[in-house]
């Protein structure tokens, strides 16, 4: 079972709202909104501050309806599509994230690129899974709290996602339409016993997008947090693994 940090041991939780996050934040802007980069942009940084890019692909999985599609683009803060249109191939999207690592102080620029496809479109074509999963970092499993069969349906994904055949990837679950309460059908109960029982933590999101940044903060965060620990994790496994290598060598 995969471990995960403890939040904000890894990265400054909640970065965004110190004064010393404005100068790297204010890249992402525009006019007090997110500014949407294409595939080719990045934030440009003052020539005096240096601060390093690193890329990660992340997949979102869930069945048709969960909000795969308005995920993308809240996390990207852009506007949600206000009718539910099946995604007819693969959409990708680019979400830039400053981050400061909470041991070094060091400020990083995460490259998020969000893949999403459509479920029916996965099923009519073969070659769109296998784009989907290769080099992929991280997964985001959705399930939506307005749906009960698609939470029931997390542990098949899971399954999926943890194959021998699946390179190593950082696996999230989030949980949309968490403000539609009245229209609930997953409770806290039943989150707390997934938790319990499969060790991976839980996001919530939901309701309209604000033109701030704290609605997305979280999620991101935590995805920027797993994906560096898991860096940290294999790359120190390699250099065990070398050192063994040397060792044998002599």
């Amino acid at each position: 079972m995969a471990t995960f940090p403890p939040p904000g041991s890894v990265v400054v939780a909640d970065w965004h709202r110190y004064k010393d996050s404005k100068e790297y934040f204010s890249k992402i802007l525009h006019k007090k909104r997110r500014r949407n980069f294409g595939l080719l942009e990045s934030p440009v940084m003052p020539p005096h501050v240096a601060v390093d890019t690193v890329h990660y692909k992340i997949f979102i999985s869930g069945k048709s309806g969960v909000g795969k599609t308005a995920l993308a683009a809240r996390l990207a803060g852009m506007n949600i599509p206000s009718m539910h249109h099946e995604t007819t191939g693969i959409e990708t999207t680019v979400v830039y994230w400053p981050v400061k690592l909470k041991e070094s102080s060091r400020v990083l620029f995460f490259r998020f690129q969000l893949w999403d496809c459509g479920e029916n479109a996965l099923r009519r074509f073969d070659h769109l899974l296998p784009s989907c999963k290769e080099q992929v970092d991280a997964v985001l499993l959705l399930f939506s709290f307005t749906d009960r069969t698609s939470f029931d349906d997390l542990p098949n994904q899971l399954a999926k996602w943890s194959e021998p055949s699946v390179r190593r990837v950082v696996k999230m679950v989030v949980g949309t339409k968490f403000d539609l309460f009245m229209h609930c059908d997953v409770a806290e109960r039943d989150i707390r016993d997934f938790q319990e029982t499969w060790g991976i933590p839980v996001q919530r999101t939901g309701g309209e997008v604000t033109d701030g940044l704290g609605d997305v903060a979280s999620l991101l965060n935590c995805l920027a947090e797993n994906l560096w620990h898991q860096d940290c994790v294999a790359a120190g496994s390699a250099s065990h693994h070398s050192q063994q290598e040397t060792v044998t060598l002599l």
